[in-house]
């Protein structure tokens, strides 16, 4: 048997893909259901994620799971429309014409910035072309440093400085150039008439949990239950111990293990140390009786307590959720001593519509019908300088675990951009390890 600690989308992938080569697998869970991240609010419609979602055009292999669940004709690609939120301004930023009309940039920013998005380096004069193909070259290359030397001073402070500080706060600067560049790539797909495709799944995301867990089988999933310790032999793992929400404990014979959980899981277990820094996420959900913006994705650079707001159903019609407009507020937080992880449930939200209210004079509180926060201390690695470095290895065997393989959120699969996709891709990296495929 092949033991398989957690239950998010890397471990359910990672199941399906060993059933499909024969073998015998069994999931422990620590809490009381699948899905992790992917998990969901109930609205007067459709299920909502408690983190939002949506695949990027470069996501293959996710559709590619979507189609095999028999989901694929549910799998849209409406337009996610994209704006900056700057002196006490929405600025649009999808079509060529509404960045050439962003009025904090002259024309050699636009010109500079454009040929980065394009992956043409400019300096010197004379064009190079796919100059930014191997991220490794970037790897140790300050971010902030890169903005400025491959774009323009300007740009980096109107433009990257705020978002790299409402997506990594204090530690923006230690951001690699890599990271951005990955970035860039990840989500580099668009019409150039219309703006960028971005994927979602009719009912949700929990759907795709739902059918994964039905194709794996329910039974080969134990909830509840967390994995406190494996046994080594001369040839590798040989067992792993349970323990279940009643206190139970049970001892199963394993031919491997895949750590499908946070580094921190991975130490516990095996004594490896990941050098990786995470940071965590406060997100709310905002039902409300009315639309705030006709934006889909709006970055705010002005001051407030929150970096962007997400307004779900601008994206996927409000339809969908009873007519219910469901905007998501999120902040990173890079600790437990950040004020906002500190308040409770009314405080955030408070600060929330304090902020919103703040950016958008004509916003009533009235049109607010509820307001769910979700909480979770380790959402996305800071990808830091020499990031590649600190990654953990999908095969253990070197590092002193032989039998034991690694698809959490520290893998190679989740950079440049932390994702379904990627834990869709690290749970197949290990199973096809396993099974001898790699």
């Amino acid at each position: 048997m092949i033991g398989i600690v957690g239950g998010g989308i890397a471990g359910l992938a990672a199941a399906r893909r060993l059933q499909a080569a024969g073998r015998e697998v069994t999931v422990f869970e620590t809490s009381e259901e699948v899905g992790g991240l992917a998990a969901t609010y109930e609205t007067r419609g459709d299920r909502l994620e408690k983190f939002y979602h949506h695949l990027s055009g470069s996501e293959e292999t996710i559709v590619e799971l979507i189609e095999e669940l028999g989901l694929g004709d549910d799998l849209t690609w409406p337009i996610g429309k994209n704006a900056y939120y700057i002196d006490g301004t929405i600025h649009p930023m999808d079509k060529p014409w509404e960045i050439l009309a962003f009025p904090h940039w002259n024309l050699y920013d636009t010109f500079r910035l454009g040929m980065l998005v394009l992956d043409v380096d400019v300096r010197g004069g004379v064009p190079s072309f796919d100059s930014y193909e191997d991220l490794r070259d970037y790897e140790d290359v300050p971010v902030k440093e890169f903005c400025i030397e491959h774009t323009t001073r300007n740009v980096y402070e109107t433009f990257f400085e705020p978002l790299l500080e409402a997506k990594f706060g204090e530690r923006a600067e230690d951001v690699s150039a890599a990271w951005l560049l990955g970035r860039i790539k990840f989500r580099g797909e668009r019409d150039l008439l219309k703006g960028e495709p971005l994927g979602y799944l009719r009912g949700g995301f929990g759907r795709l949990l739902d059918e994964l867990l039905r194709d794996v089988g329910t039974a080969t999933v134990e909830t509840n239950t967390r994995v406190t310790d494996l046994s080594f032999g001369e040839a590798g793992v040989e067992a792993l111990t349970a323990e279940s929400g009643d206190g139970t404990t049970e001892t199963h014979d394993v031919d491997s293990v895949v750590v499908a959980a946070m580094p921190t899981v991975l130490e516990s277990l095996t004594g490896y140390e990941c050098d990786i820094e995470f940071q965590g996420t406060v997100c709310s959900v905002v039902s409300m009786s009315e639309s705030l913006t006709d934006t889909y994705w709006l970055n705010v650079a002005d001051d407030a307590p929150f970096g962007a707001l997400i307004e779900h159903t601008n994206f996927v019609d409000e339809s969908h959720y009873g007519g219910e407009h469901l905007l998501y507020v999120p902040k990173y937080v890079q600790g437990p001593e950040d004020e906002v992880w500190q308040m409770d449930d009314d405080e955030v939200a408070e600060t929330w519509l304090a902020g919103i209210e703040s950016l958008f004079p004509d916003f009533e509180r009235s049109q607010v019908n509820w307001v769910k926060t979700a909480r979770n201390p380790r959402t996305a690695p800071i990808y830091e300088r020499g990031y590649l470095d600190m990654v953990v290895p999908y095969d253990l065997a070197d590092d002193g675990a032989p039998g034991v393989y690694y698809a959490g959120m520290a893998s190679e699969a989740q950079y440049p951009e932390r994702s379904l996709n990627g834990g869709i891709v690290a749970g197949y990296e290990v199973a096809d390890r396993i099974t001898g495929r790699r």
